[in-house]
């Protein structure tokens, strides 16, 4: 009688430490493209670049993550997070590195932008954005490779290590190259992350997985004594695990029940190994993707328009952009570290035993998809607050908290989510695939705010003033995040008892 067992294969204690320690540097040192507000006054008056120019140079290292992550996932389920944390420090390099070279070698003389830099710098930035999406790949599955059965607790705790990045970057930037009369020195802050983010990945990719230590389903062999006797009785059959097409090697040989069959097994249907054509023939998958892009799409118009939008309220002694900017960045980063470990203690992800079983690890008590239902549901409400009641600077605090939330939840228990319905062998390029959602629905939600925003600005005013310039916009978002939420339950009672 044959069986399936797909195992994962756990590194020694010593090698987890490493890895750990490699995932924490890579996030810590990956978050330079959110620099780029740093480095944009120098920009506009260095180099004479225009708002237009600016935002598309932002765009090619920000939301030009997006096209590249279903190429990554691919690479990282083919040769793991190694890889993709060496050709990490090889993009950080060029990226940063070129750009420096770039503006050191522009004359203080020019009187207009030249096209052919700004081209280089936006080839240059798009690199970092390229870099960004093969380190966060690296960090993100290291770190769920290496704790299978707490997927929530490590992706979520790297994740938030990630969300610290930008506010270290920036202490350095303050702290080490600006200097009172003339600001930031760009040049050399980013050659210095040119270095630190290459040696730093490099170094890491030395204690990360390689392929070796991918998620495998090995064939394994269960060959029963054809002649039970008395003394055989009680004993687990012999199996035999089946690895290449030469090695053979005795994984239980007639030992007493293993903690598998001592413990109650809460079996649940195995997850779907597919191809990437049997994933996207899915209708199921392209639901979560609709919300994925919804919830994700509409947070990241805020994040993206956050100035915007404060600047367009009438001005209240105290109130400052930046303290908005840090709610929202701690709440995304709180979100992910409490999220994380209660999705695992609530929603276990399901994985197999010894035995070859596909079981929760304990007794669910709730789907992890209510984590997304109620991400959803919460964006809903931060944007009827928004319209309802926000008429001051001062009251956009419930926006910038709400965001933040929802940003943080929704990628932390994405991972688990995919994991359990259509298998861990196959994440990374599943991960990478759902990462075109909110490519897609950032560009669609941030269009719609756009042309909403330029609609309701004065002729004779550079910017829009008053509410009217977002709240068309977040009308229809707080009515397309219910339908998400909606679509969410939909998926709830899809895959109840297997997430």
């Amino acid at each position: 009688m044959a069986r399936r067992n797909r195992g994962v294969r756990v590194p020694s204690h010593a090698r987890l430490v490493l890895i750990c320690f490699a995932i924490a540097a890579n996030a810590l040192c990956a978050g330079g493209v959110y620099s780029f507000p740093l480095i944009s006054p120098a920009l506009v008056t260095h180099m004479k670049l225009t708002q237009p120019q600016l935002t598309t140079i932002a765009l090619a290292g920000m939301v030009g993550q997006y096209p590249f992550a279903a190429f990554v996932g691919k690479l990282l389920d083919r040769y793991g997070p190694r890889a993709c944390s060496l050709l990490s420090a090889v993009f950080f390099s060029m990226g940063f590195g070129f750009f420096s070279l770039e503006i050191a070698h522009t004359p203080d003389t020019i009187e207009k932008p030249s096209s052919a830099s700004f081209r280089r710098l936006t080839v240059c930035f798009c690199l970092a954005g390229l870099a960004t999406v093969l380190s966060y790949f690296s960090f993100v599955f290291s770190a769920t490779k290496a704790f299978p059965h707490y997927m929530g607790v490590a992706s979520g705790t790297s994740m938030a290590i990630f969300g610290f990045s930008p506010l270290l970057l920036s202490a350095l930037a303050t702290r080490y190259f600006t200097v009172p009369e003339t600001g930031l020195n760009v040049t050399r802050f980013l050659a210095f992350l040119a270095i630190l983010s290459g040696v730093v990945h490099f170094i890491s990719a030395l204690c990360m997985q390689g392929s070796d230590h991918a998620t495998r389903a090995p064939d394994v062999t269960s060959i029963e004594d054809p002649e039970p006797s008395s003394s055989s009785a009680g004993t687990v059959p012999t199996i035999v695990e089946n690895i290449g097409d030469s090695e053979t090697r005795p994984l239980l040989v007639n030992k007493k029940p293993s903690s598998d069959l001592d413990i109650p097994i809460f079996s649940v249907p195995e997850p779907l190994h597919g191809s990437v054509a049997d994933l996207l023939k899915d209708p199921y998958f392209w639901i979560l993707t609709l919300v994925v892009a919804t919830v994700l799409g509409t947070a990241e118009t805020v994040m993206a328009n956050l100035g915007s939008i404060f600047v367009s309220l009438p001005a209240k002694s105290g109130a400052d952009i930046s303290t908005q900017v840090q709610l929202l960045s701690a709440s995304n980063t709180l979100s992910r570290l409490i999220v994380g470990p209660l999705a695992d203690f609530v929603s276990p992800v399901a994985s197999y035993l010894h035995s070859g079983i596909w079981s929760f690890p304990r007794k669910q008590h709730v789907s992890r998809i209510a984590f997304l239902t109620g991400a959803a549901s919460v964006s809903a409400l931060t944007f009827l607050w928004l319209v309802l009641t926000v008429r001051t600077q001062a009251g956009m605090w419930f926006l910038s908290v709400g965001v933040g939330i929802v940003y943080g939840t929704t990628f932390t228990i994405l991972p688990g989510i995919l994991s359990s319905i259509w298998g861990l062998p196959n994440l990374g390029r599943n991960f990478g695939i759902i990462s075109y959602a909110p490519f897609f629905g950032t560009t669609f939600f941030s269009y719609i705010y756009a042309f909403v925003a330029d609609h309701h600005t004065s002729p004779s005013e550079t910017a829009c003033k008053g509410v009217e310039c977002w709240q068309t916009t977040f009308w229809f978002s707080t009515m397309i995040t219910l339908v998400a939420a909606c679509g969410s339950g939909v998926l709830w009672r899809r895959w109840k008892g297997r997430v």
